[in-house]
């Protein structure tokens, strides 16, 4: 073995034991509440990762998607195939700019808070994906107070993860992880479409 190869292994057998001891350190399980927020893209993206990690241990999820309507997407359509373990409801009517009717966004939300509601006291369930709801707290179509309060009184080992652009201070401080999306560069900015299997 060269000094080089011989440095290398004592480096990584030090560095494995500070990991080891910090790894064994962490003793809490809990559900924990994630947000996914920034200016970046993939939050859903990513929010969809963990519901496929989920189901890779074989564990049952539900999708709530505030503001996207029932538009046909790459993630609903992989997920149709997980039938038994995979609750999908798309509540919202479209983005806020299509539909131009806040009382109708109002109450797409409400009902869609509503199903959340009954989905947080489900005792099968292992994570809740709430797509967009930042949006909807952005625009007050929802009671911030009584979002937060709901998703702390939900049921001990659920996971919730929160998407959306603007998540609110409030929100985050609640959170036990908050990623923000960065954004770089972007495609669309380049005149490239959205398209199958990226955007959508």
């Amino acid at each position: 073995m060269t000094d080089d190869e011989t440095r290398h292994r004592d480096k990584m057998a030090k560095r494995k034991a500070v990991q080891d001891a910090e790894v064994a350190s962490k003793t809490v399980e809990k559900g924990l509440l994630m947000v996914h927020t920034g200016p970046g893209k993939g939050k859903s993206t990513a929010a969809f990762g963990l519901a496929l990690r989920m189901l890779g241990h074989g564990r049952r999820v539900a999708v709530v998607q505030f503001i996207k309507g029932a538009w046909s997407t790459g993630e609903r359509a992989a997920m149709a195939r997980f039938s038994d373990l995979v609750m999908w409801h798309s509540m919202g009517e479209g983005f806020t700019w299509e539909t131009q009717d806040r009382a109708r966004d109002v109450s797409a939300c409400q009902r869609a808070w509503a199903r959340v509601r009954e989905l947080l006291a489900d005792p099968d369930l292992s994570l809740l994906v709430l797509d967009e709801l930042n949006i909807a707290l952005r625009y007050d179509y929802l009671p911030l107070d009584r979002v937060l309060a709901d998703l702390a009184a939900r049921r001990d080992g659920l996971h919730v993860v929160v998407t959306g652009r603007n998540a609110k201070p409030a929100m985050i401080a609640a959170a036990d992880s908050v990623t923000e999306m960065a954004l770089i560069k972007h495609h669309f900015a380049a005149g490239v479409k959205a398209q199958p299997g990226i955007e959508f």
